[in-house]
């Protein structure tokens, strides 16, 4: 693991720039926020899968499926602490007086 000792170091992603010198656009919160629900979304119907193929077919491999369970319960989290956070910048910025 590499530890960044400088802020110069850091890296930021930048548009890309098609052959017209054009920049192609990067997608935004909403978008990046919708490929992540759907990722969870995903992951928790692969976990449940492997819950219902464990009871119907019996245990053969619950060291998968509880990683698939794990994976999924980590990902819900995961994107309730963001939503949590936006809820809070928005309530932050409604108190705001201008």
């Amino acid at each position: 693991m590499r530890v960044l000792s400088r802020p110069s170091e850091l890296q930021f992603p930048s548009g890309k720039v098609l052959s017209d010198g054009q920049a192609t656009p990067e997608p935004g919160f909403s978008q990046v926020l919708e490929k992540s629900i759907g990722q969870v979304d995903d992951l928790q119907h692969q976990a449940d899968q492997a819950m219902q193929e464990g009871s119907i077919k019996g245990a053969a491999r619950i060291d998968e499926t509880m990683i698939k369970l794990e994976e999924a319960d980590i990902s819900l989290r995961m994107l309730t602490k963001v939503r949590n956070k936006a809820l809070e910048a928005y309530q932050e910025i409604m108190r705001m007086q201008f």
